[in-house]
């Protein structure tokens, strides 16, 4: 999909809400001229050249493009089917182990094309996808996940996960509960640091930077406990020369703090910053069970954290101390995760419960996230944490035009209107979504999509469902006989000690 307008683009007499640092979040009646992709003017009575297209907005709110800071396609087929699982049961069914066969690659085109459509029509215009295709790192494959991307115009960071020490000797007490002979399956080929980075520079050399420039590659390693020294530090290497992400999850779970206890005498943050592992190009995903030091060291290195409130919620990890954590310098970003552990891919879902558990503190109401805050985090922060601060995320001159216009009067979210940021953090679900522009190109204009054939896809993506949902109840049987297991070494992390003990954030 080429990303250039025809033309120039006048949006004329919006409410906007630029989200430009240091301002308050309250829109301001202007116009946003639009040049090659780029916002070239924001202001009233804006003059156009000849030619320019007008978009009459009055009455109408324009805002940044949402950014999902972190999500898994490969679990979008899987939404609505597990509930009241801990993270380590979960994986069992949503990543079996055993039996299970990756998609053919229309059913992945499909998947990720449900991602982006999902996330489109929802006012998300950047995702983070850390795609994680087991058993194989495949460029076939991958490349299909980013020409389904281009295919829907939408901006994204696509990874290509990856582990690569045995599961069993990631989680504290597992080799203690599972039987040898079940352990001996669950041991797999691992992939080296040097055959992975091979992998990765020849991604950066075929596919990063695709789309005119809205797809990118990042690092990906699933996590420290989970990846060999020289595999994170390789990462951080690539990630460094080329100014991506290293995108990896930390302490997301109880279970994961007691492995940290076990593993790295206490402290996965610390064991990073020992290994030269923490930096502005590294993206957290959760950090959930994060300690004081922990917090402080990540302020410091000028980390990001994704903070995943409503997977984090349902697979009843905890709730991430997000306070402390901006109050330490870390960014803070909003992510949906995978429709398997969240069911949802709308932003708006996550950012109504962002801006409500956030009160749920040991200090009261007031120490929660601000209205404000919330809208940075799913914007500004997104886009810093995407290492793309400087192209998209707000609406200033000179950065790219990816923006979303709302109609106020669809729906009823915005009857009566009080307050407009408080309102798209409370009472929005996207149902006010009106049009959706990236790279000042519209891909959604007035409710439908310019260029792809939803229903179409939607239709395939039906059709073809009956057939892939049949085989992984296959495969969910082959697996089951796991849960139990998983769910003892979860019991007996339960019963460890740690040297602090949180439900509630603080």
């Amino acid at each position: 999909m080429s990303n250039n307008p025809a033309s120039a683009i006048l949006i004329r007499g919006a409410d906007v809400l630029t989200m430009t640092a240091g301002e308050k979040v309250t829109p301001r009646r202007a116009d946003i001229l639009i040049e090659a992709g780029r916002i070239t003017g924001l202001g009233e009575d804006l003059t156009a050249p000849d030619g320019t297209q007008t978009v009459e907005a009055a009455g109408r709110v324009v805002m940044p493009g949402l950014v999902n800071a972190h999500l898994h396609s490969s679990e979008m087929f899987l939404r609505g089917r597990y509930q009241r699982m801990p993270l380590e049961s979960w994986l069992c069914w949503s990543y079996p182990f055993l039996g299970s066969g990756p998609p053919d690659l229309e059913m992945l085109r499909l998947r990720s094309l449900l991602v982006a459509i999902e996330s489109l029509r929802s006012g998300v215009t950047m995702i983070s996808d850390d795609f994680f295709d087991p058993p194989t790192h495949d460029l076939e494959r991958l490349g299909t996940v980013f020409r389904a991307y281009d295919e829907a115009g939408i901006r994204a960071n696509v990874s290509s996960g990856l582990m690569n020490l045995p599961y069993l000797d990631t989680l504290a007490h597992a080799r203690e509960v599972f039987p040898v002979e079940i352990q001996a399956q669950l041991d797999f080929p691992l992939t080296g640091a040097a055959e992975y980075a091979e992998y990765c520079s020849e991604v950066f050399r075929t596919l990063h930077g695709s789309g005119d420039g809205r797809l990118r590659y990042m690092l990906a390693p699933s996590g420290p406990q989970r990846c060999s020294i020289e595999l994170m530090q390789a990462c951080r290497d690539l990630a460094r020369q080329w100014q991506v992400p290293y995108h990896t999850h930390v302490l997301e779970t109880r279970s994961q703090a007691v492995t940290a206890e076990i593993l790295f005498g206490g402290s996965i943050v610390r064991f990073m910053s020992e290994h030269g592992l923490l930096g502005p190009e590294v993206l957290m995903a959760h950090a959930v069970w994060v300690n004081d030091n922990d917090i402080e060291m990540m302020g410091e290195a000028g980390v990001s954290v994704s903070w995943n409130a409503l997977a984090n919620l349902k697979l009843g990890s905890g709730l991430a101390p997000v306070r402390r954590l901006l109050d330490a310098g870390v960014n803070l970003s909003l992510g949906t995760d995978g429709a398997s552990s969240n069911d949802t891919m709308r932003l708006f879902d996550v950012i109504r419960v962002a801006g409500l558990v956030s009160t749920a503190t040991c200090q009261g109401p007031d120490f929660g996230l601000t209205s404000d805050e919330v809208l940075k985090a799913a914007t500004t922060g997104g886009a810093k944490a995407a290492m793309l601060e400087k192209t998209t995320g707000s609406l200033e001159v000179g950065k790219q035009a990816d923006l979303v216009i709302l109609d106020p009067s669809r729906g009823t979210a915005f009857t009566p209107l009080s307050d407009v940021a408080s309102q798209l953090v409370y009472c929005e679900n996207g149902s006010a979504v009106e049009s959706v522009m990236i790279d000042g190109r519209f891909v959604i204009r007035d409710g439908c999509f310019t260029d792809l054939d939803e229903d179409a896809i939607l239709a395939e993506i039906r059709d073809r469902m009956p057939a892939f949902l049949r085989q992984h109840r296959q495969v969910e049987a082959q697996n089951a006989f796991l849960v139990p297991l998983f769910n003892e070494v979860i019991r007996r992390c339960d019963a460890v000690p740690l040297p602090f003990e949180r439900r509630l954030p603080t």
